[in-house]
């Protein structure tokens, strides 16, 4: 997690990481003459989402905990393309495309805010210095985890519904694995808020000083990715 996070919200959004989820959505004429490769689709996206969010669990990286997320979301998308459900992939890919660029380039504004501290280990107690960036990561990570009424929700809850009545051994496969990459989703979620805004504040006290919000030109992308995550 090396480069920029502008550059980091494009990669995990739009272009390079959803690439091969758009190239089955495009291909899934040539998939559905292969029901055994669709198999094998599912397999893997189940498997994907569930290792994806149980690693995120345990890293400390502000920006490494986002980029599994990011590897758990394909997988859903990968397993709902498997079960022959391709608009609803494609409408998972475009929902997370926009709270995925609201979580990293909020996470920049924290990272950019404490001169580049990227260890959620040595943050704590920014609640009152970023409130802004808290309200996106706030709404970013509840668009994530599938809370009722936000975008995420709708895409998220249909894939593991269409898993679980699809009624075949990889459909219930899939949605097991689904629901428990749901609850490590929402567990790893808490836990970045709660290690980078609540938890006492352990970071250094020169960071904690020149701590600062975001300027507006930083602040009003988050703000239109914002509503784009509630609506």
């Amino acid at each position: 997690m090396e480069g920029p996070t502008p550059v980091s919200a494009l990669i995990h959004a739009a272009t390079l990481v959803t690439a091969g989820v758009f190239l089955i959505i495009r291909c899934s004429s040539i998939f559905e003459n292969a029901p055994s490769v669709l198999f094998l689709v599912t397999l893997v996206g189940a498997f994907t989402s569930f290792f994806a969010s149980s690693v995120g669990l345990v890293q400390n990286d502000f920006k490494r905990v986002i980029a599994y997320s990011t590897c758990s979301q394909l997988g859903y998308m990968i397993f709902a393309a498997g079960l022959s459900n391709y608009s609803v992939a494609l409408f998972h890919l475009a929902n997370h495309a926009i709270f995925k660029a609201l979580l990293f380039l909020s996470a920049g504004c924290v990272i950019h805010g404490l001169l580049d501290e990227q260890d959620l280990r040595k943050m704590g107690g920014l609640l009152k210095i970023f409130p802004l960036t808290y309200t996106s990561i706030l709404i970013g990570s509840l668009a994530l985890m599938g809370f009722p009424f936000l975008t995420g929700f709708y895409s998220k809850d249909v894939i593991l519904e269409l898993a679980f009545g699809a009624y075949s051994t990889t459909g219930n496969f899939a949605y097991f694995l689904g629901c428990c990459a749901a609850f490590c989703t929402a567990f790893y979620s808490f836990r970045l808020l709660f290690l980078a805004f609540f938890n006492e504040p352990n970071s250094f006290k020169v960071y904690v000083q020149g701590a600062h919000e975001a300027p507006f030109r930083m602040s009003f992308p988050l703000i239109i990715l914002g509503l784009g995550s509630i609506f």
